[in-house]
């Protein structure tokens, strides 16, 4: 995040900034957002530091990292066996080398993506002959996936090989028998099946994907069930993290919206960002979205001699005003002709102007915002971050379930810390470590190519794409010591001197007053209590 004097924490702002889009507009007054931050700080500092104290009394003893993190007492009790070495050797560099040979951000996004494509929602009746619907759908072509899964009654989710299956699928779907009036005719991908007759309770039952996480209880008997607090961190990880049918159905979801929007822009394309994409997501989490027009300028450009065409375009008075204008439409089409799509709201004068809607065939709250090429590139870093080291993402997602369950941060609009902060601060810790566990940015620009160049509104966001390319000393330290050293590293940090910097590897650098900022997520203010 850019620099700057801003007088209240760029941390506490972001959170404060989330709560004002979730509540109805009303006006607060200066000395109220100072105090709503103010508690914030307290409430990080102050269980940061009995977290602390719990690390170095029970992280050794009674199996610390239930009580530290979920702040509840194991349903049974288990004398832990504490893990004093480091993180198996041979593993963790088969698994570094995995993560190098992985394909590009950006790579990734355009296979899922064109995956969605393949794919149709399909609202089933409670029990049907999962053959027979297979059945049933495969005289339209290849079935390569399907899972089913409970939102609002049974869904499925079946990918094609092909596109061609999709349009014969569609060209055999009828339009419902109702009132010319009562509906609007819109050919989706979003279907509902019609069983025909009795459907028998003699059918297996359908196994469903979860698709919500697990709760505290739930967490707490998995990781009493664990020998070290090694093993209890990766458990939490593999628990909560998204799985691939909820990608996939985050992806299916963007593809859908993207099929209204695309009447007004039909060269659009909606991508997710955020958690959805950057590796740190969590089940239940919302979709965050984004309708992308660059694609649109990118391809008209036709180099040529001589005469050419150029197609008539209206200006706008400002970019923020053509946004709007953008959101203020769709938003009106996804409320009165989305199918599934409920409860829309246009929050057009926000910092960043969005659209807020509940789909309820998948479940999820879905934020639409335009243009916000940052906020991709955001999610594309914190992605590198997280391939970089297994330890990265077991070591946020402890960090975040220990800041839930201490009301540092929560789902209800408030002065809370955000998880994309907590995030930030666990990859500056990363890269402090000795030898470091993550590059610094400054690093990621060094080692990119000439393809990799990228400059969004005046700042260079030029980032390495090529894993391999990166480079560090083997850092062996376990994850038990490092969640105990992230406490104390900020139990201790002088917040009044510096501030948190993933630029460089000193990272405690003061804002220079006219230099860019490289990518939203470079610099975090943290002011002292």
């Amino acid at each position: 995040m850019g620099g700057g004097n801003a007088p209240l924490s760029l941390v506490c702002q972001t959170a404060i900034k989330h709560q004002k889009k979730k509540k109805k507009k009303h006006c607060r007054s200066v000395h109220s957002h100072r105090r709503a931050n103010v508690y914030a700080r307290a409430r990080l500092k102050s269980a940061m530091a009995a977290s602390f104290g719990v690390c170095r009394l029970r992280f050794r003893a009674l199996g610390g990292l239930d009580k530290c993190c979920l702040g509840l007492e194991p349903q049974t009790q288990v004398r832990f066996t504490s893990t004093t070495s480091a993180i198996k050797a041979q593993t963790e560099n088969k698994t570094a080398k995995a993560a190098k040979e992985s394909k590009t951000f950006q790579t990734i996004q355009e296979e899922r993506r064109e995956k969605a494509e393949r794919s149709v929602l399909i609202s089933c009746p409670p029990k049907i002959n999962e053959k027979k619907f297979l059945d049933y759908l495969s005289k339209h072509g290849t079935i390569n996936k399907h899972f089913f899964y409970n939102s609002y009654g049974a869904n499925a989710v079946v990918e094609f090989s092909s596109r061609e299956s999709i349009a014969s699928l569609k060209e055999s779907t009828n339009i419902p028998a109702v009132e010319h009036e009562a509906s609007v005719p819109f050919k989706s991908r979003l279907l509902s099946l019609k069983w025909p007759g009795s459907q028998s309770s003699n059918h297996p039952m359908l196994k469903f994907k979860e698709q919500s996480p697990p709760s505290f209880n739930e967490i707490t008997q998995l990781l009493s069930e664990k020998d070290s607090i090694d093993e209890q961190l990766q458990c939490l990880t593999e628990t909560l993290q998204l799985t691939e049918e909820n990608i996939s159905l985050r992806f299916l979801v963007c593809s859908l919206l993207r099929d209204i929007a695309g009447a007004y822009f039909p060269e659009c394309i909606i991508r997710p960002f955020g958690s959805s994409v950057n590796s740190f997501g969590k089940l239940g989490c919302d979709v965050d979205m984004i309708l992308d027009l660059n694609g649109i300028y990118a391809t008209s450009q036709k180099k040529g001699s001589g005469l050419s065409l150029e197609y008539q375009l209206k200006r706008g008075a400002s970019e923020r005003a053509v946004t709007q204008s953008i959101l203020s439409v769709i938003g009106k089409c996804v409320d009165q002709f989305g199918p599934g799509c409920v409860g829309v709201q246009n929050i057009l004068q926000a910092r960043c102007p969005l659209v807020r809607f509940a789909h309820q065939p998948s479940g999820f709250q879905c934020d639409l915002t335009a243009n916000n090429r940052v906020a991709m590139k955001s999610s594309e870093l914190l992605f590198l971050y997280g391939q970089q080291d297994p330890r990265v993402r077991h070591l946020v997602f402890s960090v975040r379930c220990w800041a839930r369950a201490h009301s540092i941060t929560s789902s209800i609009p408030g002065a809370w810390i955000t998880n994309f902060s907590l995030t930030v601060m666990v990859v500056f810790f990363l890269q402090q470590r000795n030898p470091p566990i993550l590059p610094t940015l400054d690093r990621l620009k060094e080692l990119a190519g000439p393809s990799d160049k990228c400059d969004i509104e005046g700042n260079d966001c030029t980032i390495v794409s090529d894993l391999s390319k990166i480079t560090l000393q083997q850092n062996t330290g376990t994850l038990e010591k490092l969640l105990q050293e992230f406490f104390e590293f900020y139990g201790n940090f002088p917040f009044n001197k510096g501030s948190i910097s993933h630029r460089s590897i000193s990272g405690r650098e003061r804002s220079r007053p006219n230099r860019k900022r490289q990518l939203c997520i470079s610099r975090i203010h943290l002011k002292p209590l």
